[in-house]
């Protein structure tokens, strides 16, 4: 707890980091503590340690397959449904389902539901296709959101740029989400990162049209928030806060939070971000008993 706010960090990665590509690694490895680093990526212990000592209540790891760009595939996901089994209450995990690698796309989303999967995630940039590739032809795509959309599961989409070898930043575009809203209108979608560094106007014009777009705040340095998002206010019941630690840049989750909580915003729009709408789209699991227990 922060400032007496129950924080939730929606978005974090814990991936398997052996099994990434080597040039992905080089990049994670730029001002961090690597081998510190890649221990945590393999013992939920030391995340929960983390955690406590930065005042986290609760964390999304966020997962995806990308093998073309990242290295990672179906064994990222199960390492991050197992490793969130240590604390089910704190560690909340994502997934993902590739629409160019499944033969049975609704089927995969409904395993990695049984499985506990809180959130769905879309990568265009690192999966190589815009989020509405539907539109073209890419059956399995639409049939994807369709499962996502009828059994309440959420879809967390990447806009905006990556730093990663081979990723395709021309599919961060924004505005392809409005497509996916139109079209999957009781789907709940998250827009990460709010199209950071190119597309923030059309980040924001499609939060503001459509009511079931959330808004992830990570990736983008709090304290360009009011230059990048001046009306920033009229998303606070839609605002979901979030650091993309470990990134690259990111070097902590508590250091992020504060400098959020520095911003000359309402203290509603602050606890809202951090702690109420989080708590409203992913609700807290009761506490287990386990390691993640207080």
């Amino acid at each position: 707890m922060i400032d007496g706010i129950r924080v939730t960090d929606c978005h974090i990665h814990i991936h398997p980091w052996r099994e990434l590509r080597d040039d992905v690694l080089e990049v994670l490895r730029r001002g961090q503590d690597f081998e510190r680093l890649v221990e945590v990526m393999y013992d939920p212990r030391l995340l929960l340690e983390i955690m406590d000592a930065e005042g986290i209540d609760r964390v999304g790891l966020v997962n995806y397959p990308a093998p073309e760009v990242m290295g990672t595939d179906l064994r990222t996901i199960l390492h991050a449904a197992r490793y969130a089994e240590s604390a089910p209450d704190r560690m909340m995990w994502y997934g993902g389902v590739h629409p160019r690698h499944t033969t049975d796309p609704a089927g995969d989303v409904d395993r990695l539901v049984e499985m506990g999967m809180r959130m769905l995630k879309v990568h265009p940039n690192h999966q190589a296709l815009p989020a509405n590739a539907y539109a073209d032809g890419l059956d399995a795509q639409a049939e994807i959101y369709r499962r996502c959309e009828a059994l309440g599961i959420p879809v967390l989409i990447h806009t905006g740029t990556s730093v990663f070898p081979r990723a395709r930043c021309k599919y961060g575009n924004p505005l392809e989400i409005d497509d996916v809203a139109i079209d999957f209108p009781d789907l709940r979608i998250v827009l990460a990162h709010g199209g950071r560094p190119f597309w923030m106007r059309e980040a924001f014009f499609v939060l503001r049209r459509h009511a079931n777009v959330w808004f992830d705040l990570s990736g983008i340095p709090p304290k360009l928030l009011p230059e990048w998002f001046p009306k920033l206010a009229e998303l606070e019941h839609k605002l979901l806060w979030g650091s993309d630690w470990p990134s690259p840049g990111v070097t902590g989750m508590r250091r992020n939070v504060d400098q959020f909580l520095a911003l000359p915003y309402a203290a509603s729009l602050k606890r809202a971000a951090l702690e109420t709408n989080p708590e409203r789209l992913l609700p807290p699991l009761p506490l287990t008993g386990g390691l993640g227990s207080r």
